[in-house]
């Protein structure tokens, strides 16, 4: 599914609870983290529900860097955030992952303005980690 599916998604759903449940679906689909990757080298600090985001150095067919990321949380929205920045930013070369602006994807999604502060604050804590990953691997590539 693309952000551009995801977004259409969005649109259809008129209630916020109506999107708090379709996030809340989203992260049941996340792939699993094993037991020793629920670490705190994994852990993602600025989130008040615990949040671990994993990375994987893969090639494309030109051997260019992708990274794929998994995640995982221990509150089911979070999951479901998770899970949209999985479809934002895995599977992508670290230029393509730095360009995204996670901000105005989820002013499109109309969930910036229903996440409490420390939600958004964990979200954003996310995004910074998995930019930092890609500015790594652009770093060495």
């Amino acid at each position: 599914m693309s952000i551009q599916d995801l977004i259409d998604d969005f649109a259809f759903l008129d209630e916020w609870e109506e999107r708090y449940r379709y996030v809340i679906e989203l992260g049941k689909d996340l792939e699993p983290l094993s037991e020793a990757e629920h670490s705190a080298e994994n852990k993602v600090p600025g989130c008040v529900s615990q949040v671990w985001l994993v990375n994987e150095l893969r090639r494309d067919a030109n051997g260019r860097p992708l990274l794929h990321f998994r995640g995982d949380s221990d509150a089911h929205i979070v999951r479901g955030l998770v899970a949209i920045l999985m479809r934002l930013y895995s599977d992508k070369a670290p230029a393509d992952i730095l360009a995204v602006d996670a901000r105005a994807v989820f002013q499109k999604l109309g969930l910036d303005e229903h996440l409490t502060p420390q939600r958004s604050n964990g979200l954003y804590s996310m995004v910074a980690r998995i930019q930092s990953d890609a500015r790594a691997v652009a770093a060495t590539a």
